[in-house]
């Protein structure tokens, strides 16, 4: 027939979300910016802005823009538009993703171990004085929480190996919720530390390097793990509806690597900012 198509690839309809999530983002960033600062040049003229209100629309946009493109590439799925030829080009998007992720945290790494080893301030010349506060001891609830992000990691590795060799269906869902209590206990442990290091240790979110590279380099792990909590939980959705197979799961083995991915920069903020970190003064 003329209008069969004769080779592997998926030829994608027009769509109108590459705009729209575009003008999300923007929006997004753009309250954002607003918010922090409370006042915005645009054309020589100030606007002021006050709240987060326009970061909070955009971020609606962003999720209902992610919940409508990745439900249609779920819909590609199962009614067979992705090949294994398309399953490919996906799974090196996915991995140019992560590698936009290391990135991301390697700038993070960056800032703490140059204030770390070559403190400096502005202020005072080349003599840098660290405050006297309260270090985080890497044995106690960070060990806690590398073990439960390990575990997690097996979890998910498990349930993979289930659906892989022998398409035990049982084992993958025990596998997946395993996995996604473990990441909920962890995020819960993180938001218990950082309640006792602000409310406690009077640490604060800015004013000192210290601080400011701990918060932001832990938590944007922390909302990392959320992500990926939710992907799980996705991916749990989905088996619940019998939508993986064995040589057919690209949304599940993307959800793993992620997964993993978390797993690995835990390790190194572990080994980095809690063990190293603390007994460089």
């Amino acid at each position: 027939m003329a209008h069969e198509k004769n080779h592997d690839y998926h030829i994608l309809a027009p769509s109108i979300w590459p705009l729209v999530a575009s003008v999300a983002a923007f929006v997004m960033l753009f309250g954002a910016v607003a918010w922090m600062n409370g006042e915005v040049t645009i054309f020589f003229k100030s606007i002021t802005f006050s709240g987060p209100w326009l970061f909070l629309m955009g971020f609606v946009g962003v999720l209902y823009v992610m919940y409508a493109w990745w439900g249609e590439t779920v819909a590609e799925n199962l009614i067979g538009d992705h090949t294994p030829v398309v399953r490919i080009g996906l799974r090196y998007g996915f991995i140019l993703f992560i590698m936009s992720e290391v990135m991301f945290f390697s700038a993070w790494f960056w800032s703490f171990f140059k204030h770390k080893l070559y403190p400096m301030s502005e202020y005072e010349g080349t003599t840098y004085v660290q405050p006297d506060y309260h270090m985080v001891n890497a044995f106690e609830l960070p060990l806690i929480n590398t073990l439960l992000l390990l575990l997690s990691g097996c979890a998910a590795t498990w349930a993979h190996h289930a659906l892989v060799h022998g398409n035990n269906r049982l084992d993958l869902r025990n596998g997946l919720i395993a996995a996604i209590v473990l990441g909920v206990i962890f995020t819960g442990f993180q938001a218990y530390e950082y309640r006792e290091l602000l409310v406690v240790d009077g640490w604060t979110f800015s004013g000192e390097i210290d601080f400011a590279n701990f918060f932001m380099a832990t938590g944007f792990h922390g909302f990392h793990v959320l992500v990926g909590t939710i992907f799980l939980t996705v991916c749990l959705l989905r088996v619940l509806k019998n939508h993986f197979k064995p040589d057919d799961h690209i949304g599940f083995e993307a959800a793993a690597w992620y997964w993993h991915f978390v797993d690995v920069v835990w390790l190194f903020l572990f080994a980095a900012v809690y063990l190293w970190g603390s007994t460089v003064h």
